[in-house]
């Protein structure tokens, strides 16, 4: 089985960490130290929070800033409607910002936001009966 290793840059690696873990992540030791912070999302994911120095040292070129502008939306699938709103509701509680309106379709319906540092993260649930086709 494959890991994603999801990469983000962030300003404040202590803030970013308590944002993450109020969102029901859970740290990894193994992968932490005081200039990274791994959050396991899901078994085989796991957002690696990384000082922007440490970030840029991964880059052949400069490094952009997500509050500035957006090059990547992160999307995590849902069991249902409420957990997409329930993140939503803990992201916004733990220091986050409301990224787009919900998006309801009636077979999909999501929810999205920023971290603190911009990084935009949606919550997105479709109807399984809607995806058999």
């Amino acid at each position: 089985m494959r890991t994603i290793f999801v990469n983000l840059p962030v300003t404040d690696l202590a803030r970013a960490t308590a944002f993450y873990s109020a969102l029901g992540f859970a740290r990894n030791e193994q992968f932490s130290d005081e200039t990274a912070a791994a959050l396991v999302v899901e078994e085989n994911i796991m957002v690696m929070l990384l000082t922007r120095e440490k970030f840029a040292g991964f880059l052949p070129g400069p490094m952009g800033d997500p509050a500035e502008a957006t090059s990547v939306m992160h999307a995590l699938s849902a069991t249902d409607r409420a957990e997409c709103d329930d993140l939503l509701a803990r992201a916004l509680a733990a220091g986050g910002k409301p990224w787009q309106p919900a998006m309801d379709h009636g077979f999909m319906y999501g929810t999205s936001f920023t971290d603190p540092d911009g990084n935009v993260w949606e919550t997105v649930w479709m109807d399984p009966a809607a995806l058999q086709g």
